[in-house]
């Protein structure tokens, strides 16, 4: 009498027929490597890993891939650095990692911080300003007048102007940590 054989089994049959050849494998490896790197790295910056817990993830990784996970985080704590957000955590990170003092690029970085936030709170005034001065010639005027300044062209192309030439200088110092 004829064996009834499970899908799975059938499966399994077909399936012995294909093996990955040793460049699919370590294309495997490689993504699985990335996926695991980009994890590691949104719970570092989420709060749910500290630089301890970090390196004990390291340490647990094959001793062959720990020098590319290494460059991997630093590499996405650099791209993540931004004129907006807390970049604090990022360079801590970035210090661990690289066993350096980032101490001089913090204090260009906040520079430019400060710099671009001061142009940006400069270019609102003016600009609402400017649309105050717009909607009181159009018999608009108090004080619960308060333009939105998002949907205003200039602003928004003054804006765009201001950010890339921030964006630009803000290049130049992730070009310079992502060479250390």
């Amino acid at each position: 009498m004829a064996e009834i054989k499970s899908t799975l089994e059938l499966a399994l049959e077909r399936s012995r027929k294909y093996t990955l050849s040793e460049k699919e494998r370590e294309e495997i490896k490689q993504k699985e490597l990335q996926e695991r790197i980009q994890g590691l790295f949104h719970r570092y910056e989420e709060g749910r890993l500290h630089l301890a817990e970090l390196q004990k993830e390291i340490d647990r990784m094959e001793e062959g891939s720990q020098p590319s996970v290494k460059e991997g985080l630093v590499q996405l704590f650099v791209e993540n650095l931004s004129l907006k957000g807390e970049n604090e955590k990022l360079l801590k990170g970035i210090e661990w990692l690289k066993g350096q003092s980032l101490d001089e690029v913090r204090e260009h970085l906040g520079l430019l911080i400060d710099q671009y936030r001061h142009e940006k709170d400069q270019l609102a005034r003016a600009s609402r300003d400017r649309a105050l001065e717009a909607l009181k010639e159009e018999g608009f005027s108090g004080e619960a007048i308060e333009p939105n300044l998002e949907v205003t062209p200039s602003f928004k192309e003054a804006l765009s102007e201001l950010e890339q030439r921030y964006r630009t200088r803000l290049r130049q110092i992730t070009a310079f940590l992502s060479h250390l």
